[in-house]
């Protein structure tokens, strides 16, 4: 079958990889119909998230249908429309049965405290191949398969297996109640589900931050309040439309992106240091960022994280859910205990998550796919990652479609 493989930082294929098979008997095997780029995809493929091994699939969005199940599988027959939750559970340890799914006991092969383990990651991971592919293993299928009524189309279907439940958990992170208002910082993927999640919990006032004008734009749509951090300082703009207060909930929904420290407007200027993709398209520059500036993690602490802390009301709550990698040490603590904020941050618990979002996009509360700006096959996936990497003008969601 044809995947999208992972050989080294800014090298990755469409090649050809065996099918996979039942290894156990609770594993299933989806014949993928959908699946995604991920914002997470490309801090493997720039080296600011390390550890993924040569000749993993990546990808950790997926529909499709079922075409094989283990024994142990109960609740699905083959043939099922589902979608895969994008990180992994047992759905029986202590922390499953709490709704803490993303740090489930018994996924990760590394072990109980290895954390959390999702499709077409690093091996401390759990080393999963991941769903840019014709097709998947599913461990644990009776949990990390969610059924599909005949009403959700793949395309409302595909946000769900991970950036629609990463937004909502965003606000559910915040303590959003009716009136609160919320700063959102970024406006990707994530950041769009983070704006809609909050509306649905009844948010009186959302300002979106970020300096893309085509993310801006989505926001807008949403009836968010946009500031162009490249254009005017966020912080000072939320306080001024705040009456000097704050907000009352933030979240960062950019993570590693925003590591590097931002300079305004002129940071936009820096000289680019990427490579372009090289072997036909094979290759992403490492260690790139969307203004061009070359960093490492741990180079300087997140300017998304500062300017939410520095934004927050006394007695605030901070919700963090774009991706750090473990490395990662710095935080303005001092700032943040001298306002009595409470923050709250981790991997989404997705399947905590996916069946009530199925069930708002059956009734006709929200359509996810309206996020989706490109609709590609597999067989361009690596211009397709040129793109997005680059963050041209329309590129928020890139569907992917297998060539199967």
């Amino acid at each position: 079958m044809k995947a999208i493989v992972f050989h080294g930082i800014g090298d990755i294929r469409l090649d050809d990889v065996p099918e996979p098979v039942i290894e156990e008997p609770t594993d299933a095997i989806v014949r993928l119909t959908t699946s995604a780029i991920c914002g997470t995809d490309l801090h493997f493929i720039r080296g600011t998230f390390e550890g993924v091994e040569e000749g993993t699939i990546l990808g950790h969005e997926g529909v499709g249908v079922v075409e094989k199940i283990g024994e142990h599988v109960r609740n699905l027959k083959i043939g099922d429309r589902v979608v895969i939750p994008s990180t992994v559970a047992c759905g029986y340890c202590a922390y499953c049965r709490a709704g803490y799914y993303a740090q489930c006991d018994n996924a990760n092969p590394n072990g109980p405290g290895a954390g959390t383990v999702f499709y077409g990651g690093p091996k401390a991971a759990g080393g999963l191949d991941g769903m840019q592919a014709e097709k998947v293993r599913v461990p644990f299928a009776s949990v990390n398969l969610v059924r599909l009524p005949d009403e959700v189309s793949d395309e409302q279907a595909i946000p769900i297996s991970d950036i629609f439940p990463t937004g909502y958990f965003g606000a559910d992170l915040a303590g959003i109640n009716p009136g609160h208002t919320v700063a959102v910082f970024g406006c990707g993927p994530v950041g769009q589900f983070a704006i809609a999640s909050a509306k649905l919990m009844g948010a009186g006032r959302i300002f979106a931050v970020d300096c893309f004008d085509t993310r801006l734009g989505m926001a807008r749509q949403q009836c968010a309040e946009t500031i162009n951090f490249d254009k005017e300082d966020p912080v000072e703009t939320i306080k001024t439309l705040t009456g000097g207060i704050g907000v009352d909930c933030a979240i960062d929904a950019v993570g590693v992106d925003a590591m590097h420290a931002h300079e305004g407007p002129a940071a936009a200027q820096a000289d680019a240091e990427k490579e372009t993709f090289e072997e036909e398209g094979k290759k992403i520059a490492p260690h790139a960022d969307p203004h061009g500036a070359h960093w490492r993690p741990g180079d300087a602490p997140s300017q998304a994280l500062q300017w939410a802390v520095q934004a927050l009301a006394k007695a605030g709550t901070l919700s963090i859910i774009g991706v750090y990698p473990p490395t990662d040490s710095f935080f303005p603590i001092g700032m943040a205990m001298n306002k009595n904020l409470t923050i709250r941050m981790g991997n989404c618990n997705h399947r905590k998550y996916v069946p009530r979002l199925v069930e708002m996009v059956r009734t006709g509360k929200i359509d996810p796919s309206k996020i989706l700006t490109q609709r590609e096959s597999m067989t361009n996936a690596i211009e397709a990652f040129k793109a997005f990497d680059e963050r041209q003008p329309g590129w928020i969601k890139v569907e992917l479609k297998p060539s199967a």
